[in-house]
């Protein structure tokens, strides 16, 4: 019987992917997936789309997010929610700020680009073309684009090490414990994502790991593209020395030249459907406490 696949990491042009949440869900059927979960950046406001594609197309389609948090010299750590509700009020009081806070820094961001612009005799970018062009969580692939759009940068990589980088002003993070609280407020699980991305070093994440399960971390992306299949298998085991549910996603963004495929990651994962399922049984346990 053929493995039933899903792909519980995916992003939209609700934060800084190419494909709409519908054009997404049809991506996903193409694949093959039996469920996906789209997981914008700070963002939830392409789910119900999702949901109702996936109805549709017979997809299933998970609640999911991708928060942006931190924890003492870690900066920029993902954590996952999944299975929450994405009208709570409180989780999009909360996503609104942060997206306040980062359409100011990207403006700020594109002011300072536009000044290295003109010492280089060029017409500057206009920030609210790119606010518009984004239809979401504007972020700096965005301005990337216009930056390749206006001829000033062949690639995003160009874009990045010209232009972005020397430019950057310092980004915004939830702590990570607060992220954590704030999905289960939400009724949801919370995840770490890609961990080898957090750090290479395995006493280093095992120790992190310890202290993000006091704070009530309910699982880990075991299968994400920072690892080979041994990785995966590594961090499986981890995931089960402290009682922590695995999940899986490709992070797949559909941006031109990327070899991030849906499903697959860089071509070599395979996400089985025992992901949902745990993701429902960890549901099913977090519900039954708080009722407890």
């Amino acid at each position: 019987m053929t493995q039933q696949r899903v792909d519980l990491h995916l992003h939209t042009t609700c934060s800084d992917g190419h494909y709409s949440p519908q054009e997404l869900v049809g991506l996903a059927l193409k694949a093959g997936m039996k469920a996906i979960a789209i997981a914008d950046h700070d963002n939830v406001d392409g789910i119900d789309r999702a949901l109702k594609s996936g109805d549709e197309l017979g997809i299933e389609v998970i609640t999911a997010v991708e928060l942006s948090s931190q924890w003492q010299a870690y900066q920029d750590i993902h954590l996952l929610g999944y299975g929450f509700d994405h009208h709570h009020a409180e989780l999009k009081r909360q996503l609104a700020d942060f997206r306040e806070f980062r359409a100011g820094r990207n403006q700020q961001i594109v002011e300072k680009v536009n000044r290295q612009l003109a010492g280089e005799g060029r017409a500057p970018l206009d920030f609210r073309a790119i606010e518009a062009s984004a239809g979401g969580t504007l972020g700096r692939p965005h301005i990337a684009l216009a930056l390749r759009a206006a001829g000033y940068a062949k690639n995003h990589d160009e874009a990045f090490d010209r232009y972005l980088v020397p430019n950057d002003v310092p980004k915004r993070f939830f702590p990570i414990d607060e992220a954590i609280n704030l999905i289960h407020s939400a009724g949801g699980v919370a995840v770490l994502a890609h961990p080898p991305y957090v750090t290479r070093n395995h006493g280093e994440l095992e120790a992190l790991l310890e202290t993000f399960v006091e704070m009530g971390l309910d699982g880990l992306e075991a299968y994400n593209n920072g690892v080979n299949q041994e990785g995966v298998y590594w961090l499986i085991g981890l995931a089960r020395r402290h009682q922590l549910i695995v999940t899986g996603g490709s992070d797949f963004h559909g941006t031109e030249g990327s070899t991030i495929t849906l499903g697959a990651g860089v071509g070599r994962l395979s996400i089985p459907y025992s992901c949902v399922e745990e993701i429902r049984s960890a549901l099913f346990r977090r519900q039954a406490k708080s009722k407890a």
